[in-house]
């Protein structure tokens, strides 16, 4: 259980560098915003005093350039064996330590401090000396102004950052930038300031090293949360760096996705149906070629028909699933009417509609070609028509009754979407 290391309350400073009292207003009557900066440390005894001492430097700058009332230092010390606790609890009162008894995480550790401290922005840097606090002022005016999460980017240069995160960096950059049509040049910063009026919108957020992605990955998917990148000094860190490039690159790659498939599902979608369609064009091309030729299809051909039959009602499974998840990520967000209003969709309910019924007569047509067929066979348990028109009713069945059900469904969550909204204005 994380615990403060004191109950004295971090100093706060004001514009002058004094120690400001809780609650200060500018001169419109408006309270003057609080900034936290919170340091995460695990075994950083070589870099957390140097940190600290920067960071108690840079506040009282901060605080007159961007019209803060106080700003709070928090290092939490995420189960370090080494002294980084015992240094950082020199620097007392002037900030709060928290200390965790066994590591529980990087991203733990900022929300520790985020929720013990709290502040109207909320921030963090790493405490192994890469990053410069005195830069966070920049940042917070872009926070101030309204910018959601504000990173510092260490993407440049005149960074120092080495050259295998810096491929990675890139990597997920673009992977990202496809997936949310955003961009952004470095989606892991390890300093960055978010206005804690956004932060429920970013929740949840792992505990892990893959804090920063996931953050980045749900600001940029998420359309009522805005993000900006601002240029920062880099240097190379002081100690050993905690960063596994291949396990936490595969952390850092599965946060995105996840951001992806919740926010934005037809981004992962999309390109898996357009695929699954160009397979099962390439598995039908010769026996329909053969049949329009020659209005016949071989025996051999069936296991052919047999694949396209299964691919195209996936691909029509995952059409329906990812429309409806997307209904349901803008229900549960509240905004499923400017969802449905806009042009930021999977298909509009016309277009829905319009597949829907083309789907549903399709089925119609196949079952009533393949009509005399099924009356033979519960005549007589067999039947002499051919198979390939059972096939292709059957197809045609399945992708129907998944067009039906998701239209049901879709009525359901726009029906509970009415109810919550008419149960909340009547609190």
């Amino acid at each position: 259980m994380a615990r403060a290391a004191d109950n004295d309350p971090p100093r706060r400073f004001d514009g002058q560098g004094r120690a400001a009292s809780n609650g200060p207003v500018n001169d419109a009557g408006a309270a003057r915003p609080t900034l936290t900066i919170v340091i995460p440390a695990l075994n950083e005894e070589q870099s957390i005093g140097s940190i600290v001492e920067r960071c108690l430097a840079a506040a009282p700058v901060l605080a007159a350039d961007c019209g803060l009332s106080r700003v709070d230092i928090v290092v939490v010390s995420d189960g370090s064996t080494d002294r980084t606790a015992a240094i950082a609890r020199g620097f007392e009162p002037r900030i709060r330590v928290i200390e965790f008894p066994r590591n529980r995480g990087y991203g733990a550790a900022i929300q520790e401090g985020w929720r013990t401290v709290g502040g109207d922005l909320l921030s963090f840097l790493d405490a192994d000396g890469t990053c410069d606090p005195a830069h966070l002022g920049p940042m917070c005016r872009k926070a101030v102004e309204g910018t959601s999460v504000v990173l510092g980017n260490r993407m440049h240069g005149d960074s120092a950052m080495p050259f295998v995160r810096r491929v990675g960096n890139t990597l997920f950059a673009w992977l990202l930038g496809y997936l949310s049509s955003e961009r952004v040049k470095d989606t892991a910063s390890g300093m960055r300031v978010v206005r804690r009026d956004a932060l429920p919108l970013l929740l949840p957020l792992p505990d892990g090293l893959h804090f920063t992605p996931a953050m980045s990955a749900v600001c940029m998917v998420h359309e009522d949360l805005t993000i900006a990148e601002i240029d920062m000094p880099y240097r190379e860190r002081e100690g050993r760096s905690k960063l596994r490039v291949v396990r936490d690159g595969f952390r850092f790659l599965g946060s995105i996705l996840a951001a992806a498939a919740i926010f934005r599902p037809r981004r992962l979608a999309l390109p898996l149906i357009a695929l699954l369609a160009a397979v099962a064009l390439w598995f039908a091309w010769e026996p329909v070629s053969l049949y329009a030729r020659e209005r016949r299809i071989e025996e051999r051909h069936i296991y052919e028909l047999l694949v396209v039959s299964v691919l195209g009602a996936v691909a029509s499974l995952l059409f329906c699933a990812t429309h409806l998840m997307e209904h349901l990520t803008a229900a549960a967000h509240q905004r499923l009417a400017r969802y449905e209003a806009g042009t930021d969709r999977m298909a509009s309910r016309g277009t829905f509609r319009v597949f829907a019924v083309v789907s549903v007569a399709a089925a119609v047509a196949s079952v009533a070609f393949a009509s005399p067929g099924i009356a033979e066979f519960f005549g007589s348990r067999t039947t002499t028509v051919h198979w390939s028109r059972f096939a292709l009713a059957s197809l045609a069945t399945v992708v129907a009754a998944q067009f039906v059900v998701t239209a049901v469904l879709l009525r359901f969550v726009r029906a509970l979407d009415r109810k919550v909204a008419a149960l909340r204005g009547s609190e």
